[in-house]
């Protein structure tokens, strides 16, 4: 039998445009959405004693919008993003480790919460994640992710289209239930010579199994849509979609005890 071929996930080779796109704050959507909503729903000022794992961490854009009570640790495969996340001069409290987040990983520590941000699509195999976090949280600890919406936002296989006779902007969804390994250009102008990562795309029931094999109780989903506001003679339609399909999915699962 063929050997099943492992593809590495890592994004060091992309680090550098991640870099670039991401910066120190992150970028828009990190800063108007997906953050602010993400420290609404994990309740930092009522527990003194927060700590945080950050999981697939990137440059540690998440540390730098932490209250400063909140103790930290990013992970992720990447040497070069562990590298620029330290040089943001993080907090005393504040720390981060090169691991692989599907397989054991390097702290021994608990956590009152962990976090994958725009990550878990990136990863092959997100049941390895959830099964590897379960240990590393306290009782009852949570686990949040953030994701592209994997209903609407299937890479190759989802487009917007636009209905002339009733000026509506509409979903178009190709396939959804199908699991789905898609290679993605970093910077398509240059061709093959550009960097490449990989979405995997899983429907939502996968998800919430594997939550469920880890030891996880799905709490809550939230769906965050786009707050940006077009304007011209398309704004009408292209607003109301944007408020009518949600551009993120998030996840909060509760540590089974």
């Amino acid at each position: 039998m063929k050997k099943k071929e492992s593809i590495s996930t890592a994004w060091q080779d992309s680090s550098q445009w991640y870099k670039e796109a991401v910066g120190e704050k992150g970028h828009y959507y990190h800063q108007k959405v997906i953050i602010p909503k993400l420290l609404s729903l994990c309740h930092f000022q009522q527990n003194p004693q927060s700590k945080l794992l950050d999981l697939a961490c990137g440059q540690g854009v998440l540390s730098r919008h932490l209250p400063a009570h909140v103790s930290y640790l990013g992970i992720d495969a990447a040497p070069s993003l562990i590298q620029a996340a330290k040089r943001y001069r993080p907090q005393p409290n504040h720390r981060y480790l090169v691991g692989d987040v599907t397989q054991k990983l390097p702290t021994d520590e608990t956590f009152s919460h962990a976090t994958i941000i725009l990550a878990i699509q990136n990863i092959e195999n997100p049941s390895a994640v959830f099964k590897n976090v379960h240990p590393c949280l306290n009782p009852q600890g949570r686990l949040i992710i953030v994701m592209n919406h994997p209903c609407f936002r299937v890479p190759r296989q989802s487009s917007w289209g636009v209905d002339e006779q009733n000026k509506t902007r509409y979903r178009r969804i190709d396939r959804y239930m199908s699991e789905m390994k898609i290679p993605i250009m970093t910077h398509p102008g240059k061709g093959k010579a550009s960097t490449q990562t990989w979405s995997f795309h899983h429907p939502l029931s996968s998800y919430c199994r594997w939550l469920n094999e880890g030891g996880f109780t799905v709490e809550l989903i939230e769906e965050w849509c786009s707050d940006k506001i077009s304007q011209g003679a398309a704004a009408k339609m292209e607003n109301r979609s944007r408020e009518e399909i949600p551009l993120f999915m998030t996840i909060v699962a509760k540590k089974q005890i």
